[in-house]
């Protein structure tokens, strides 16, 4: 003990004040070195590390920076109190305690980061490249918690802490929680089975046999989110979902056509129609985002209708959406350019033919 050099012949009062302060100068030094490095470190030197990264090829490196921004100062201020454990007059089984604590609360912070890290990145690369990975809120929450329970078991480990009591009690207390919570299991794993079979993906465009459609925007543990056209949100639980008939209009491929029906006199030359109708279909893939321009229109005369001859025109657009300002813009030029041309889009019509009775045939 730092104390057995003292006399108590010659001891005072300003002597033993003198002495503990002395012997405690270097712990505080360390715990303020650790507080005030972080905080500098966490404040000016870091932000200005994300901006070179931000710029650097690997996208990695600025999400790496951005999510360990959160426990910079933890981890300096847990070194400066590292540095004062162990220069601190304390005794031997009070000093290993502590570091007890310290390796915790360090081994749980690191865990932690990692986890948050690894989901992060994740993601991101799951949003740049389409596969199996899919970029969800299950995805992220689902690779953050098995980091974090491999990570408590690595923890357990070093600390020489028997973890197979432990999982024979969660064997058995989870056999009860899985009765208990059927609902929010059942969607859990049915959201699993859909990140894993790849048919149901963000960005998707789905009909339900419900009625309802529009685009998958995220796949929670319990729930997809559906926006519709409208801008308005459902959520189906997943459970529902693996269980509905569903149209995904994006599979197997996110291009769609665009039938388009309309119908043009009987006294038309057809031979015209068609070569004006090709030509502007041409034209409106061409010239509107989202038309395939490589696409060659279809066109086919249909049945002779009750006052026309009807016809279809299929355009193809690269994804769902853009087949309404597709259509929309095809019938404004069709339209106008039948106009210019002397083509007739009649109005429907019917011939009503009147048999007037002889009146000599009247009873009576």
């Amino acid at each position: 003990m730092a104390f057995e050099n003292l006399s108590f012949e010659n001891l005072s009062f300003e002597n033993l004040t003198y002495d503990v302060a002395s012997l405690w100068i270097w712990p505080l030094i360390f715990i303020l070195s650790g507080i005030i490095v972080g905080a500098i470190f966490e404040k000016f030197i870091l932000p200005k590390l994300i901006i070179v990264a931000s710029r650097t090829k690997f996208a990695g490196a600025n999400i790496i920076l951005t999510s360990l921004r959160r426990y910079v100062f933890l981890w300096f201020v847990l070194a400066g109190f590292l540095g004062a454990l162990y220069a601190a007059p304390i005794p031997e089984s009070v000093r290993k305690v502590l570091g007890t604590i310290w390796f915790l609360i360090a081994g749980f912070s690191i865990v932690i980061a990692f986890a948050q890290t690894a989901s992060d990145l994740l993601t991101f690369y799951a949003k740049r490249r389409k596969g199996i990975l899919q970029a969800t809120t299950m995805f992220k929450v689902l690779i953050f918690t098995v980091t974090i329970i491999l990570g408590i078991f690595i923890i357990f480990k070093a600390l020489k802490i028997d973890v197979t009591p432990m999982l024979a009690a969660l064997g058995i207390g989870g056999l009860a929680v899985a009765l208990a919570l059927q609902d929010p299991l059942g969607n859990f794993f049915s959201g699993l089975h859909i990140l894993a079979s790849s048919e149901i993906r963000p960005g998707d465009y789905l009909k339900l046999d419900s009625g309802d459609e529009g685009f998958v925007t995220d796949i929670s543990w319990r729930t997809a989110t559906i926006r519709t056209l409208s801008n308005n949100t459902i959520l189906v639980p997943n459970l529902k979902l693996s269980q509905s008939i569903i149209t995904n209009f994006h599979l197997t491929e996110q291009q769609l056509s665009v039938p388009v029906e309309l119908g043009v006199s009987y006294d038309s030359d057809l031979e015209k129609v068609e070569k004006i109708t090709i030509e502007v279909a041409k034209a409106v893939l061409k010239d509107v985002p989202g038309g395939v321009l490589e696409f060659e229109p279809g066109f086919r005369f249909t049945k002779f209708g009750d006052s026309s001859i009807d016809l279809t025109v299929i355009l193809r657009a690269r994804d769902f959406n853009y087949q309404y300002p597709i259509r929309h813009e095809f019938i404004k030029r069709l339209h106008k350019r039948y106009g210019e041309e002397g083509i007739e889009i009649p109005y429907p019509m019917r011939n009503l033919y009147i048999r007037e009775l002889n009146p000599t045939s009247k009873k009576g």
